[in-house]
């Protein structure tokens, strides 16, 4: 499987992402979050949207950065398990909701915001909002470009 596009490499396309990398590394080297939580978020939300070259690397840098294979197996299936701190789980349905914004209407309900924000402040909230939008940006290149998983080693993003 080839992807459809160079992404990097096209010049408008490449600028596009280089753009994203930017605001997503703001959010990143905030320090406002935990980088598990983030990875986890990042991952969710790749899951959900089928990019595969997104999983794989946010599956492959929460391993690498020692969270156990237990957890990063379950992160498509965390409400139905034990491994996740309240704070995550938080974390994990902002991500779920506000990747899913077309599936209900009024988008993300009040009380997954109201859940969140008994755990993050306004700050970490905007930081969350940010890192889940821009990885739905990413998620969309990737899947649009075909851009195929399974070839990431971790480090470059991490």
């Amino acid at each position: 499987m080839s992807a459809r596009l160079n992404l990097l490499n096209n010049t408008i396309a490449g600028k596009a992402m280089r753009g994203i990398n930017t605001a997503s590394m703001a959010v990143i080297s905030s320090g406002l979050l935990p980088k598990t939580t983030m990875d986890l978020v990042l991952l969710r939300a790749s899951q959900i949207n089928g990019c595969g070259y997104c999983t794989d690397i946010h599956s492959k840098d929460l391993t690498h950065s020692g969270e156990s294979a237990t957890r990063v197996n379950l992160v498509s299936a965390w409400r139905e398990t034990t491994v996740f701190t309240d704070e995550e789980r938080a974390a994990l349905d902002l991500a779920e909701q506000g990747t899913r914004i077309a599936d209900t209407a009024g988008g993300v309900p009040h009380e997954v915001w109201a859940n969140a924000a008994t755990y993050y402040d306004e700050d970490q909230l905007a930081a969350l909002t940010c890192l889940i939008a821009l990885i739905n940006a990413s998620n969309r290149l990737g899947v649009i470009a075909a851009i195929p998983g399974g070839g990431y080693a971790p480090g470059p993003f991490g």
